[in-house]
């Protein structure tokens, strides 16, 4: 399937080696993916834009004049993370949500972080979204940061690195959200 001519150059592959053998964690998937005509393949890709349009899975880029709805991307095909690599990628978001809930609880409290100038001041008290009148405010076991969307990228050897923590409202959380099953008149509810 990977010819002489596939280079990634100096990216990671998820489903391909350096010797372009495929990785053992790929194998079964590329199996069934080898089946699909790119007519049968294409098909699928435009079944799920369907549906996620029918189900509202849309979002507007803002500042976009024609103020068109936007299919939410999906990719068909799935990145698939071994276990022990999945392990490894838990206790490091465990690990930094942690480290976020702390930091946000010293900014609003003690402000530790600032006075030993680790942090300059300015950064955090001119922030858009610092609040003044949260300051000293005890949250319920002093947890800010409910939800956190962490974007995870790779380095050229397969290393992940985060590319960003999007704390306030990660865009499609809602889309976890699920709809009770449908009632006889074809309407859902919300749960």
């Amino acid at each position: 399937m990977f010819g002489e001519d596939y280079r990634v150059d100096n990216l990671f592959d998820e489903m391909v080696g350096d010797t372009r053998q495929i990785r053992n964690h790929y194998r079964k998937f590329l199996n069934r993916f080898q089946a699909f005509t790119p007519e049968e393949f294409d098909h699928k890709r435009r079944a799920v834009d369907l549906a996620f349009l029918r189900q509202g899975i849309t979002f507007n880029v803002y500042g976009d004049s024609q103020g068109t709805e936007r299919i939410f991307p999906f990719d068909l095909i799935p990145r698939i993370i071994p276990s022990k690599e999945w392990e490894e990628i838990e206790a490091g978001l465990v690990q930094r949500i942690t480290a976020l809930n702390l930091f946000l609880h010293d900014i609003y409290h003690e402000q530790r972080i600032l006075k030993e100038n680790v942090i300059p001041s300015f950064y955090v008290l001119s922030a858009r979204h610092f609040r003044r009148e949260f300051m000293n405010f005890p949250v319920p076991n002093n947890i800010y940061i409910h939800i956190c969307g962490t974007d995870l990228i790779r380095d050229h050897r397969g290393k992940y690195l985060v590319l960003e923590d999007n704390a306030r409202c990660p865009s499609g959380v809602s889309y976890l959200l699920e709809k009770s099953p449908r009632h006889e008149t074809g309407v859902s509810h919300d749960v």
